[in-house]
């Protein structure tokens, strides 16, 4: 870098630069060894195998939990707020039935919740929108050619006004479909230009403004793919595939997307077959970086669940073997370096407990499913930890060219 200055200023600048390094020597490291929970959600009403924690997300403070064994599978969700853990709302459908699984996918924005519901009706599935302020049922979401074991529900994602819901047996191959969430009102259909039988397009969905991508684990022998659509016209624009997969890598079980990055969860790839996730940069449809845990084992199931927003992504690893038998995990990585950040575990994991089987991340704050965990109350209640999740490290340049505006800035007042 070449530094211009005056005579008169260079006093300046070379103080900058001096208090940028002190500065950059004393910031501890955002590179926890291991994080613990600051607060653990559990239903008010837990029982056992209820499964709470089988999926979760958050926007903002607020978070949402499924549970989808809840009252003979029927489903419940729960809304929170995660700085306080005050329990908001219980989430159930006006038209519940035995089985019908509610709650084992959810998402929320702003003022808005979906929840998956993918056995009802004979596993044709529906998803269900409702108000977050309020708890109100607002919309029941059903695909105009659903028909039984589609899955509609399998998962779900939202964004504004705009849901999207996969159906991963659609026809054999999948589809997903995207709805206004204002009116309920059903829109554009996505699939595949190269979608085949036996796919599975639509296990996974995410969407961030006018982009959406959708998983097919199943494509190419397992290998698996993901897919980026532009909303407002349900093209698509991109195929997303990793460098190094090969077949029942399962690349695609889990996807998510901010900005102008997308992740994607591949369980059986990476190192000793621990799972791996894949940045790709979206504009482009390029592989950024391939992240796996520094600490992988074969069958952790890394990838089983991912989740990004701005700078941070979440990997879950419910196989994590740490504390017990599949106790889980879930890992922190620093988008723009590939740098893993946080390994996040339960304070008192057990084996069984799963922590990992979902994530989710916001500003500042992560959230991870452990719908196997009992504490006391019997087998499979489940629960959701939350986590401060640590910003990527400011690097020594960008504290350098900090320290000196803010040194010119003084100077110039």
């Amino acid at each position: 870098m070449t530094m211009f200055y005056s005579r008169s200023g260079s006093c300046f600048v070379r103080c900058a630069v001096v208090a940028a390094l002190v500065l950059a020597l004393w910031i501890p490291s955002a590179r926890a060894e291991v994080g613990d929970p600051f607060r653990v959600l559990t239903a008010s009403d837990a029982e056992a195998y209820d499964d709470f924690g089988v999926s979760v997300a958050i926007h903002g403070t607020t978070a949402i939990v499924g549970a989808y064994g809840d009252n003979d599978d029927a489903g419940s969700a729960y809304l929170y707020n995660v700085t306080t853990g005050q329990e908001l709302h219980k989430l159930t459908a006006s038209d519940a039935g035995t089985n019908d699984e509610f709650g084992n996918a959810v998402s929320i924005s702003g003022n808005y919740a979906i929840v998956g519901a993918y056995s009802d009706n004979s596993y044709a599935g529906s998803a269900y929108l409702y108000n977050v302020a309020t708890g109100q049922e607002l919309h029941k979401l059903t695909a105009s050619e659903t028909e039984s074991y589609d899955n509609f529900g399998n998962s779900v994602g939202i964004s504004g006004n705009t849901a999207i819901v996969g159906a991963p047996f659609h026809d054999g191959s999948g589809a997903a479909y995207l709805f206004n969430a204002a009116t309920g009102e059903e829109g554009l259909k996505l699939t595949a230009d190269d979608i085949e039988w036996g796919d599975s397009f639509g296990w996974s969905v995410a969407i961030d403004g006018n982009i959406a991508i959708v998983g097919a684990y199943c494509d190419d022998d397992a290998v698996g793919s993901a897919y980026l659509f532009d909303v407002t016209t349900g093209s698509q624009f991109a195929k997303l595939t990793p460098n190094d997969c090969g077949e029942w890598d399962m690349f695609g079980h889990s996807v998510a997307i901010s900005g102008n990055v997308a992740i994607v969860g591949a369980l059986r790839t990476g190192t000793g077959d621990g799972g791996a996730a894949y940045l790709f940069d979206v504009t482009t449809g390029q592989q950024l970086r391939k992240l796996t845990a520094s600490d992988a084992e074969t069958y952790d199931d890394f990838g089983v669940s991912v989740a990004i927003h701005g700078t941070t992504a979440i990997v879950g690893a419910y196989g994590d073997d740490d504390g017990g038998s599949c106790a889980g995990s879930a890992y922190l990585f620093d988008v723009t370096t590939g740098d893993q950040l946080a390994k996040l575990t339960a304070s008192d994991p057990e084996g069984g407990d799963s922590l990992g089987v979902s994530v989710a991340i916001a500003d500042g704050l992560a959230v991870a499913g452990v719908y196997g965990d009992d504490y006391g109350l019997g087998s499979s209640c489940g629960s959701a930890h939350v986590f401060e999740a640590p910003l990527p490290e400011p690097t020594t340049m960008g504290l350098l060219i900090a320290g000196g505006l803010a040194l010119l800035r003084r100077r110039n007042r």
